[in-house]
């Protein structure tokens, strides 16, 4: 795909470019926590930048006091000797700032990470539900990764190249100051240049970070179990590889005009390099003759261009890889700095030993703004007892489950557990106190052992083989070929629904938590999983809180309290028997199903 500059020009013009200095100072803080390290490598820059500057002033002593002066071969061997040991102590000392500068930019984006995932799965399921997983794992994984080299190699390479030629330059000015001047002056005409290229560079990766993103989330959503099953059924697969080669081609073309902006810069700053010591040989040439300078001086200047040229290109040409790598760590800082909506209060105190008493007071809640999902629910679940959330689909069912362990916040009312308000307690210990089993349960991609022993990682063999067994699950995992260690496959795709729930069953088990919340999982399933899925569902919700999302009513014939939800609204709460009496939401959406069950049952018949 061919690269339209004009129009990425354009785009790029439209989008206001943020000021270099407040992420440049934030991305250098990120070295704080390292103080020891860095000051250990400042300290072996230094030591590496004055063992660099002895070689020249040696051979300045050899030509002018050893050969041409005193023609004296045994001062000559020795000042070779502190030569060769100065050039391998600055070797090693540039190794050890190799390691150093390597460890540090680990640990940096270590700590980057970390803080990434750590900040990330504490933002609330509403962002989840509105951000694209591939989008967010490209941020963690590809923007990480991009800028750890720039990390690695940028602070050892700015601070050791800024000291060599600040160190080089006042030699050089204690030599000869006018040779000094005259091999600088042209310096400044790459400044520039330098920071244009760079300024371009910098939009360049931000524009193909976040093409790699979109990749990423195309690929993670078609090459998903799900994904790739609908992509199958529905035969969009050259559909599907349209768009990726598309995306993947813009990459392509934003990487070789990422490659080519500022060849020109880097061609010219290494021809200059080159020529300097031809200038300064030709300046310096005429100085000895005219009896200004030693030949041993301008010798040593000729060596000393090197030190100051080649770290003075690199200084630029860091310019241009900081501010590049500026929109790396833009997009980073902005994932940092999102608001975390669901998080614990000042002063929030653990729930402690809990009852189980589940309170609903005039909760009004809603997903966009002037929509409202849920007004003015209230009811009350005594601990230990069986609440069922019942109406048409759209009602609001799901939404006020999630609003118990705060997948979501209230926006009016409150929701107490042993009457505190949810808002007011630790997520840690709220999440300690409710379990949850989903109609569709996600299992991870590892054996069944350690899909269980997530709910609680010390749990015994023993006791997860018990968990398995109230689940009705363990003689159907005993007959695998490797039992408990099978492996389920991407979200459990190796088992039917019916295994998996059970799974989902027996690990909520193992939790053993004062509240569960029951998406019902037996409304997709056949009739003999349905029993077993229903004698585990006794098991589980036996001296529990219970609030269950109810999708077949003939599951809650037994529930303590029937909550009837329509339009987000409670219309009628009761016993079974009390709400077929009234004749009402509950009375009808029961007869309506309690029809098409009958009517299936014929047809089968």
């Amino acid at each position: 795909m061919a690269f339209d500059h004009a129009d990425w020009v354009r785009r790029r013009k439209a989008r206001p470019q943020r000021p270099v200095w407040p992420t440049l100072r934030r991305a250098v803080a990120l070295h704080r926590p390292h103080g020891l390290a860095v000051g250990a490598l400042l300290a072996t820059i230094v030591a590496a930048a004055g063992l660099g500057l002895g070689p020249p002033l040696l051979m300045q002593q050899i030509i002018d006091k050893a050969i041409l002066g005193e023609r004296d071969g045994f001062l000559l061997n020795v000042l070779v000797l502190v030569m060769v040991a100065l050039v391998a102590l600055a070797a090693l000392a540039g190794v050890l700032q190799t390691y150093l500068s390597n460890a540090i930019g680990q640990d940096v984006m270590y700590d980057l990470r970390s803080a990434l995932y750590r900040h990330l799965s504490g933002m609330s399921l509403r962002w989840f539900t509105a951000n694209r997983t591939g989008e967010v794992l490209s941020r963690v994984s590809n923007d990480v990764g991009a800028a750890q080299g720039v990390v690695s190699d940028t602070l050892g390479g700015v601070a050791g190249n800024l000291i060599t030629v600040v160190a080089t330059f006042a030699l050089m000015l204690a030599l000869d100051w006018r040779l000094a001047l005259f091999s600088v002056a042209f310096l400044p005409l790459f400044v520039y240049p330098a920071k244009r290229v760079g300024n371009v560079q910098r939009a360049l990766v931000s524009e193909s970070q976040e093409q790699l993103a979109l990749l990423n989330a195309h690929m993670q959503e078609t090459l998903s179990v799900s994904g790739a099953l609908l992509v199958k059924t529905f035969s969009r697969q050259p559909e599907e590889m349209a768009r990726f080669d598309e995306t993947a081609g813009r990459i392509r073309a934003l990487n070789v005009r990422r490659a080519m902006v500022g060849r020109w810069f880097g061609v010219s700053m290494g021809l200059f390099g080159s020529l300097a010591p031809v200038v300064v040989y030709w300046y310096g040439g005429h100085q000895v003759i005219g009896g200004h300078a030693t030949l041993g001086t301008v010798v040593a200047f000729a060596g000393l261009l090197g030190r100051l040229f080649g770290p003075t290109s690199q200084l630029l040409s860091v310019n241009v890889t900081v501010l590049s790598s500026l929109a790396l760590f833009e997009r980073l800082f902005d994932f940092l700095d999102l608001e975390q909506e669901i998080a614990d209060r000042p002063g929030a105190r653990d729930l402690g030993d809990v009852q189980g008493e589940l309170r609903f007071e005039h909760v009004s809640f809603s997903y966009l703004p002037g929509t409202a999902t849920l007004r003015e629910v209230s009811f009350v679940v005594p601990p230990g007892r069986f609440a069922a959330l019942v109406g048409p689909s759209g009602a609001g069912k799901t939404t006020t489950a999630y609003l118990v362990p705060r997948l979501y916040d209230v926006e009016e009312g409150r929701i107490t557990v042993d009457g505190y308000d949810v808002r007011d307690v630790t997520l840690a210990s709220l999440g300690a106190a409710i379990g949850m089993v989903n109609q569709e349960p996600f299992l991870f991609h590892t054996t069944i052992r350690e899909n269980l022993r997530y709910a609680r990682p010390a749990a015994t063999d023993a006791e997860i083989e018990i968990a398995a067994r109230a689940a009705n699950i363990h003689d159907f995992v005993a007959a695998l070929p490797k039992g408990y260690d099978t492996v389920v496959g991407e979200r459990g795709y190796r088992l039917s629904g019916g295994e998996k729930q059970r799974v989902a069953i027996a690990r909520a088990l193992l939790k053993d938590p004062a509240i569960l919340i029951l998406d019902e999982a037996t409304s997709s399933v056949d009739s003999e999983t349905e029993r077993a899925i229903q004698a585990a569902l006794e098991r589980l919700t036996s001296g529990r809180t219970v609030l269950a999302i109810a999708h077949r009513l003939s599951t809650v014939l037994r529930a303590d309290l029937i909550v009837v939800l329509v339009d987000g609204r409670v219309a009628e709460s009761g016993r079974h028997a009390d709400l077929l009496a009234r004749g009402g939401v509950y009375a009808r959406l029961y007869r309506q199903q309690f029809a098409a069950e009958e009517a299936m049952a014929a047809d089968s018949a």
